[in-house]
Order: structure tokens, then C-alpha cells, then sequence
């Protein structure tokens, strides 16, 4: 079992930067693949970011379109650690961020689609005023 404990989220205004953190429990971070999600009220969880594992230091990173040039996703495996450094926010961007895990993958792959991942944090409030 992966535990995921997100953080950084809060009110910012248009034009700003949040920079969120999630922490995972256990000993094979480094071999997870990890993406970030966001769920806006009424609508569905949508993917926005991703990053392979690495047994060497180059990751795959993907992103969605409506974030691509403004989001940035990172990890820390020595701290158990992802990353989504956001700038540029727009009051579009409200919602609540999940991080995501997915053991068992190959080292090139960083799964898009929220069917794919088998861990999922608790999720953090981002709301962002115009």
C-alpha cells in the first residue's frame, strides 16, 4: 500500500504561483511513475502532468495542453517527493490537486490517463482569484 500526502495549495491571485508537494510512504518511490490531476467542482478529474521513474537521471515528463509552458513537474526521491510548480495561474485552474502513483511501469513511461494509476492523496484546495 502507497500512502500520498499532498500539500501547497491555497489562494492565490491570477498571475501567481503555488508550488504543490506530494509526500508517498514506503521504500520504491523511485520506481513510480507519479502525475498530478485536478478535479474543478461538477466536472470530471482531468490529468495535467507526469513523470516516469529513472534508473539513471533522465525522466519523461508529459504534460496537458491547457498547462504545457506554465506547470513543471519534479521529484525528489530521496524525499519521497513530487513536485508541480505552477505559474502563471488563472482563475480556470481552481480546484482541487490530487497526485497520483503507479508502480509496475517501465522506466519510459508516464501514464496520462487516471485509469492507469493505483494510489491517489487526498487531494489540495487551489483556488485561484481574478
Amino acid at each position: 500500500q502507497v500512502r500520498l500526502v499532498e500539500s501547497g495549495g491555497g489562494l492565490v491571485q491570477a498571475g501567481g504561483s503555488l508550488r504543490l508537494s506530494c509526500v508517498a510512504s514506503g521504500r520504491s518511490f523511485g520506481r513510480y511513475a507519479m502525475g498530478w490531476f485536478r478535479q474543478a467542482p461538477g466536472k470530471e478529474r482531468e490529468f495535467l502532468a507526469t513523470i516516469s521513474w529513472s534508473t539513471g537521471s533522465i525522466y519523461y515528463t508529459n504534460y496537458a495542453d491547457s498547462v504545457k509552458g506554465r506547470f513543471t513537474i519534479s521529484r525528489d526521491n530521496a524525499k519521497n517527493t513530487v513536485y508541480l510548480q505552477m505559474n502563471s495561474l488563472k482563475p480556470e485552474d481552481t480546484g482541487v490537486y490530487y497526485c497520483a502513483a503507479r508502480p509496475g511501469v517501465s522506466t519510459v513511461t508516464a501514464p496520462a490517463s487516471r485509469y492507469e494509476y493505483d494510489y491517489w492523496g487526498q487531494g489540495t484546495q487551489v483556488t485561484v482569484s481574478s
